[in-house]
């Protein structure tokens, strides 16, 4: 694996070290609140000096890769067919293996570098990603479409259709996670609605478009040292809207804690857009001032111990979502050279997730280990969720 201090690509920022005992032995979790140990729990500098998340395709295997996609394209099918045994990946069982181990017992991420994008049309990436995903894990669907890969990039006025509320007063908006997702504006620490989401790269913007991630786990112990007050409000149910995913409004939301624990493990979910969002609803209950206090605390710890790196043309990166944030500065994109960023996003389901919360069932359905969980469905195969 390449050392990530050497990827040009990457950008540090200094950040607290934490203590020692925070960075070997295994998750810990109790009513009376304790550090989180593991892998799992690191900063942007202990990641920077980290190779073992980072690994560049061989030659060999990019030929290979190259051979799959051409026998892909000979047999007529449309990228939505391509899954594990349609379009064959041979000989990267054990990278396979590797990857959903460090993905969930490791470090909570992967950088996989080297895909020949450069090589191939969209549709036969999407066909190469999709059955990539495939051999991973369950690729899910990402709407009320069925969509199992969405190519995200910049759609301009068009993004204001997957949820925007009109406020008359200030001639502004408020838009929904998904509608800023297909935008070039930049994204706030967030988690899927997924064990994994991937992307790969395809093309990269002009200008910014630079990604951010932090453990949640290294969170919960700095909140934890600083203000265990705030981190117990994290333990309580915030209420979010639907909005932007099955609903164009805030009329429906559902409520779920921001940390949480099973059988001894930490599980997250956040997005502050769908919290705020379910606050334009005074029908919705009212978030108490330790509950947006404790929100305001996570976002600037995630800021400090994050890690900031430009995703390359062919680069596929993989995040836990039960263990990690990510975020994206905004960006400039150039249609006159083609600096048009585009990347293509997974979500998985993983055969060696862990268990989660019963509170997660109002997202994630099933909420057992190893199980196909997470999405979201079209209606006809929609799981009976409580709106």
């Amino acid at each position: 694996m390449a050392s990530s201090q050497n990827v040009a690509s990457s950008r540090r920022r200094s950040h607290p070290r934490l203590p020692d005992a925070a960075k070997e032995g295994t998750e810990i979790m109790s009513s009376a609140r304790h550090p989180i140990s593991g892998p799992f729990v690191w900063t942007g500098d202990d990641l920077a000096a980290s190779g073992r998340w980072i690994r560049a395709f061989t030659s060999d295997e990019i030929e290979r890769i190259d051979r799959a996609i051409s026998a892909y394209r000979r047999s007529g099918r449309g990228w939505r067919e391509a899954n594990r045994d349609t379009l064959p990946l041979e000989g990267f069982e054990a990278l396979f293996d590797d990857v959903a181990d460090e993905l969930e017992n490791g470090l909570g991420l992967f950088r996989l570098r080297g895909v020949p994008v450069e090589r191939h049309d969209h549709e036969a990436l999407k066909a190469f990603y999709l059955s990539f995903g495939d051999h991973l894990g369950t690729p899910v669907s990402q709407n009320l479409e069925g969509d199992r890969i969405n190519a995200i990039e910049d759609e301009g006025a068009k993004s204001n259709d997957y949820g925007i509320i009109d406020d008359r007063a200030t001639g502004g908006g408020f838009r929904s996670s998904r509608a800023r997702a297909f935008s070039s504006a930049g994204l706030r620490f967030l988690c899927d609605r997924c064990d994994v989401v991937g992307l790969l790269c395809v093309r990269q913007a002009k200008i910014g478009g630079h990604s951010m991630i932090a453990s949640a786990v290294a969170i919960h112990n700095a909140m934890l040292e600083r203000r265990p007050d705030l981190l117990e409000e994290l333990f309580t149910d915030y209420p979010r809207s639907r909005f932007g995913e099955e609903v164009n409004d805030a009329s429906a939301h559902y409520m779920l804690p921001v940390f949480t624990s099973k059988n001894g493990k930490f599980a997250t979910h956040y997005s502050r857009t769908y919290v705020e969002a379910a606050q334009t609803n005074p029908d919705v209950p009212r978030l108490r001032p330790e509950q947006d206090e404790a929100l305001d605390l996570l976002a600037e710890l995630a800021g400090e111990l994050c890690f900031e790196m430009t995703l390359q043309p062919g680069d596929i990166q993989l995040l836990n979502n039960h263990v990690m944030y990510h975020a994206r500065e905004d960006f400039q994109d150039d249609a006159s050279t083609g600096q048009r960023r585009l990347l293509f996003r997974l979500w998985l389901a993983m055969p060696n997730s862990r268990a989660l919360h019963e509170s997660f069932a109002v997202l994630f359905g099933n909420t057992d280990p190893g199980t196909v969980r997470g999405g979201i469905w079209p209606p006809e195969r929609a799981y009976q969720l409580p709106l």
